[in-house]
């Protein structure tokens, strides 16, 4: 059953959306916020999976609020339900699963409902370990945290290379260091590797150091900053 929390400062608004989601099967309207500052309060008690979210409301704004939530051990699948059209790069920026414009249509919600039931299944897919999420595009995608080998800077999204090809995430190298800093380590200022893809390091002419990485024909270049933290590594795990 996934638990959803409607946050609209309009009471009419409020009262369409809870009216179409009791139409959808396996969907719980867990309560309603007229605010941000009251959905905050209300998330704890109310434990919802995901949020039906206005961006323009009074005080604290609806992509306020998803930052908020963004920055959570455990995000909520975050839908965006607006009159708005045109900001729609600016939400899936914030982790949003998916981008509802006013007035809504019952197959559209049916869609987002579904999507956000796979962004919280993610978290409780078992025997895979953590997985990176994706809303590019406004589609979800996973990639097992075990498959990733380097990860690269590229402006606001961040290119991972796995063993299966690349991924394009919407997270940064630093939000990723912070979270996933147990599996991975920093080997230049736009640059993360995991460190079971360490083999080891090999000088160019240039003066530059590289890693090695299993499963990957490209070579990392490491900084002069990071290279004692990548050496030390290497010889805890020769």
């Amino acid at each position: 059953m996934l638990k959803v929390l409607i946050v609209d400062d309009e009471a009419p608004a409020r009262n369409r959306l809870r009216r179409m989601l009791t139409e959808l099967p396996a969907v719980h309207v867990a309560g309603e916020a007229a605010s941000a500052q009251e959905a905050l309060r209300l998330i704890p008690l109310k434990q919802p999976d995901a949020l039906l979210l206005d961006i323009s409301m009074p005080g604290m704004d609806g992509m306020t609020l998803a930052q908020v939530l963004k920055e959570q051990p455990s995000p909520l699948a975050v839908v965006f339900c607006t009159a708005w059209s045109d900001q729609a790069v600016e939400a899936f920026e914030c982790d949003a699963v998916d981008y509802l414009v006013k007035p809504v249509r019952l197959d559209r919600l049916a869609m987002a409902m579904d999507k956000a039931r796979r962004f919280v299944a993610s978290d409780d897919i078992s025997g895979s370990g953590p997985f990176l999420r994706s809303t590019v595009g406004g589609t979800v995608k996973l990639l097992p945290l075990n498959d990733v080998i380097y990860l690269a800077a590229e402006d606001k999204y961040t290119t991972v290379v796995h063993k299966n090809g690349t991924f394009v995430c919407n997270r940064t190298i630093k939000e990723l260091e912070q979270q996933h800093g147990d599996v991975l380590i920093r080997v230049h200022r736009g640059t993360l590797v995991a460190k079971k893809a360490i083999r080891g390091l090999e000088n160019v002419s240039s003066g530059h150091c590289l890693v090695q990485l299993e499963g990957c024909e490209t070579r990392v270049q490491v900084s002069r900053r990071n290279l004692p933290a990548i050496r030390k590594l290497i010889r805890e795990l020769t």
